[in-house]
């Protein structure tokens, strides 16, 4: 049966065998930045689940990048090794995996969540922060604005990263520019007070997004899909808050320069009105972006059905549906979803028991 949650979706040239996409979720289990046996259960899970796509939870592009102590990095070798077997796995059950990219910014050095999440000073083990200004974007220190210096150093982190990625395997990279980390806090007004080439006009401050977006595709292959996951807005009445049709300007500068996905999220300077939290609330950034521009999206926000996600694809409101917490609750939430909606897809032998309809 044709099911549109269940149709192929070719991105440059990796071919996703369904329109699932398990959404980066931090899991704070990685001393040092390496990755070991829980993630290769977390993230094998859902592949054994039937996503087509798995990404990776945030890693950092440098050791400063991160928001805790316990964050994945991708800034040493070791890491590039804890991460292929991993990867393997995944890529074995018929899914594809992208790495999340980040830095922290003005939000980094935090303490794990179970320990308070508090900001660590240098003298706890923790780090000067950077942000696009001085800011205090967690309520507990002020980040020190970036120099010029400390900027290019930055981008060449990111493709320094980029490049570990392909050497380790993966199949995409997505760069995390929302939920108020280092790139968000350059493109929104709201933490950047800049006044030199970095802040400013809304060309000036997308410039450090764009240079890094620039950087990592000098350095991957020109079939590595790359992905961007944005705060579509700020959830602000201030009037330099970060707006819808700001993010649609951003993308058609982004596909541009070579980005082939974006993910349409919102905040995290402020947070919506829990009022207003009902299913798909995110999805109309999605659908508004993809058809302002006509770049493939992602979409997000309290989709927890399969008719749901159904019918998020095939009323072209988005390309991709990104799953986070219902794929906490339930790894196997795209074998379910075939079942109820009649969709035939490749379900693991030794599961085939379980799921009659698979066509085995």
């Amino acid at each position: 049966m044709n099911v549109p949650l269940f149709s192929p979706l070719q991105v440059r040239s990796l071919l996703l065998k369904n329109r699932l996409v398990m959404s980066p979720m931090q899991q704070y289990l990685s001393p040092d930045g390496l990755v070991g046996a829980w993630h290769l259960v977390h993230l094998g899970s859902r592949a054994v689940g039937g996503v087509g796509l798995v990404i990776t939870e945030a890693t950092a592009v440098s050791p400063e990048g991160r928001n805790t102590l316990f964050d994945t990095g991708l800034w040493n070798e070791a890491q590039v090794e804890a991460w292929k077997p991993i990867i393997q796995f995944v890529q074995a059950q018929g899914a594809k995996i992208a790495v999340q990219l980040w830095h922290a910014g003005g939000k980094g050095s935090h303490a794990h969540p179970t320990a308070g999440f508090h900001y660590l000073p240098p003298t706890d083990g923790g780090w000067v922060t950077k942000s696009a200004s001085a800011v205090s974007l967690d309520k507990q220190h002020t980040a020190e604005a970036l120099t010029m210096t400390e900027i290019a150093t930055l981008v060449a982190d990111f493709a320094q990263a980029a490049t570990r990625a392909v050497h380790a395997g993966f199949d995409a990279i997505e760069l995390h520019a929302g939920h108020g980390y280092l790139l968000h806090q350059f493109y929104s007004a709201l933490a950047n007070h800049r006044s030199d080439a970095y802040g400013g006009s809304f060309e000036n401050r997308i410039r450090l997004l764009l240079e890094v977006v620039d950087a990592i595709r000098a350095v991957i292959p020109e079939a590595m899909p790359l992905l961007v996951r944005l705060s579509a807005v700020d959830f602000s009445d201030e009037e330099h808050a970060w707006h819808l049709a700001d993010s649609v300007r951003l993308v058609a500068v982004l596909q541009q320069h070579g980005v082939d996905v974006v993910t349409a999220s919102a905040g995290v300077f402020s947070a919506p009105d829990r009022a207003k939290l009902v299913p798909s609330y995110q999805v109309p950034y999605a659908e508004k972006i993809k058809a302002d521009t006509g770049i493939l999206t992602g979409a997000v926000g309290l989709i927890t059905t399969p008719e749901q996600a159904n019918e998020l694809i095939a009323t072209g409101q988005a390309d991709l549906i990104m799953l986070a917490r219902e794929l906490l609750r339930d790894p196997y939430f795209p074998l379910r979803a075939a079942t109820v909606l009649h969709a035939d897809t490749p379900v693991p032998t030794p599961y085939t028991r379980a799921f009659p309809s698979s066509g085995r």
